[in-house]
């Protein structure tokens, strides 16, 4: 072999192992990231907390002693004649919960508001759900005025009225309905009321160079107190009470999550919500909210974007704060205080 030749050779061996080295340096960088070993989440863990890497938010509660006590769950809430439209059913003798159950209607809906009867319990003299074992002095149906499927219609109304009237039958009762026009005209303005003060937040997390694997993503969200959720692909920073919505949402592809090797899964974008009505003001959603967007950005190297893909700067997530105060004021001015069970039933 000449000179020439050999010297060919060795130049194109030099080209090859540089386009290998090349291709794997490319598809390592483009690879999900994937969790630290030593802090690998599986499906249904949560990674130990570690610090946050900006300043938390505080309230009250959390200055209290590490020795808390467990969350007690919240008394559903009943029937209230500010979103309710309700009749109440006389009887002339107690009536036990038994009977009442069983006359109970099957569905607790009139097409798509919520229909309940509570009685009077004779012992505590409470209104509440009809239970066995205890005995009623009085009745009262209710059907919602409003939620975000819009208001009571006439319609609805007269399925309301339909299966009071069964009820009250069953159980030898009077029941006194409210004016249908009344009724729906008030629902009318309850819903308009609603449809200008109800705020769903939402910001998306995109990935600006390597995609994330589920894992990676769980292990950052579960450093802001983020825990997996019910369902696939979706997290929640858990409220303080029992049995309230979660304070935030962290939503990424379900499919990613479902995957036979989700490690081996890309997610580019993952997304940040908060539903307004829903979280009690003094829990300080948004400022949580925030702060885990701007922490998650900067630990997962992202970047936070509204719903067209513009980036949202840190002063303008300070207006959006400051908007939301005005909307809290507005909301207890009308009795509907963001979290209280008149807004989540209202706004649900």
């Amino acid at each position: 072999m000449s000179g020439f030749t050999f010297g060919l050779a060795i130049l194109g061996a030099l080209v090859l192992a540089a386009v290998v080295g090349w291709n794997a340096w490319s598809t390592r960088r483009l690879a999900p990231r994937q969790a630290a070993l030593a802090e690998r989440v599986e499906p249904g863990e949560a990674a130990a907390p570690a610090p946050e890497p900006l300043e938390p938010v505080f309230d009250d509660r959390e200055e209290a002693p590490l020795s808390l006590p467990v969350p007690v769950p919240e008394r559903k809430p009943g029937l209230d004649a500010l979103i309710d439209a309700i009749a109440p059913i006389a009887i002339d003798a107690p009536v036990p919960g038994e009977a009442a159950l069983a006359a109970l209607p099957g569905t607790r809906r009139a097409g798509s508001k919520p229909f309940a009867i509570e009685g009077l319990n004779e012992a505590t003299q409470q209104w509440e759900t009809p239970q066995a074992g205890q005995r009623y002095t009085a009745f009262q149906a209710g059907v919602q005025l409003a939620n975000r499927t819009g208001a009571l219609n006439e319609i609805e109304f007269s399925e309301f009225v339909v299966k009071a009237q069964a009820f009250a039958d069953a159980v030898n009762g009077a029941p006194e309905f409210p004016e249908m026009r009344h009724e729906v005209a008030r629902a009318r303005e309850l819903d308009q009321f609603a449809g200008g003060h109800d705020a769903q937040l939402g910001f998306t997390l995109r990935a600006r160079q390597a995609a994330w694997s589920p894992g990676y993503l769980h292990q950052h969200a579960a450093r802001f107190g983020f825990v997996t959720g019910a369902i696939p692909g979706r997290m929640v920073l858990p409220a303080v009470q029992a049995g309230h919505p979660p304070l935030l949402v962290l939503a990424f592809d379900s499919q990613a999550a479902m995957a036979e090797d989700p490690e081996q899964t890309a997610i580019r974008e993952a997304t940040l919500s908060l539903d307004v009505p829903q979280v009690p003001r003094h829990e300080q959603p948004f400022a949580r909210m925030r702060d885990a967007a701007m922490g998650l950005s900067a630990s997962l190297d992202g970047v936070i974007t509204d719903d067209n893909g513009r980036e949202i700067r840190p002063e303008a997530l300070d207006v959006v704060g400051a908007d939301l105060e005005l909307l809290y004021d507005t909301l207890e001015s009308r009795d509907l205080a963001a979290g209280s069970p008149q807004a989540r039933r209202l706004f649900g």
